[in-house]
């Protein structure tokens, strides 16, 4: 039994030193991490139900396993084809696409689940002429 949980916290460690290395490594992942962090902040000030924060966390976390499956399929690609290489190109771009979808569907669902409560919050903050 001692095993089996030495192993899983090894699991984690080499979790968590992924993240490190992409938040270290990938200037997209700071980027994903301020409109995340930007989006966590208004959702709180709107006070948003939590259904929503479920689909919020849900999307922000398809940005960033995105993010990583792409980190990781650049860093595969550069250890098997270290030449350029057609077939690495489209791995590369593929990936790079994967992210793209899931950053413009995330802005999608952040639109449709904050921005009526954020226009009316504002609309009740600035008076009336």
């Amino acid at each position: 039994m001692k095993a089996f949980f030495s192993s899983r916290l090894h699991s984690f460690r080499y979790a968590f030193h992924g993240w490190h290395h992409v938040l270290r490594t990938q200037r997209n992942a700071w980027i994903h991490s301020g409109i995340a962090t930007a989006v966590f902040i208004v959702g709180l000030w709107l006070k948003i139900p939590p259904r929503d924060w479920a689909v919020i966390i849900l999307t922000a976390a398809l940005v960033f396993t995105a993010e990583f499956l792409n980190t990781s399929i650049e860093a595969v690609v550069d250890l098997v084809s270290p030449d350029h290489h057609p077939l690495a190109k489209i791995g590369k771009d593929v990936g790079a696409a994967a992210v793209l979808v899931s950053a413009l569907a995330a802005i999608i669902i952040g639109l449709l689940l904050l921005g009526p409560p954020f226009w009316q919050k504002l609309t009740t903050l600035i008076p009336n002429p």
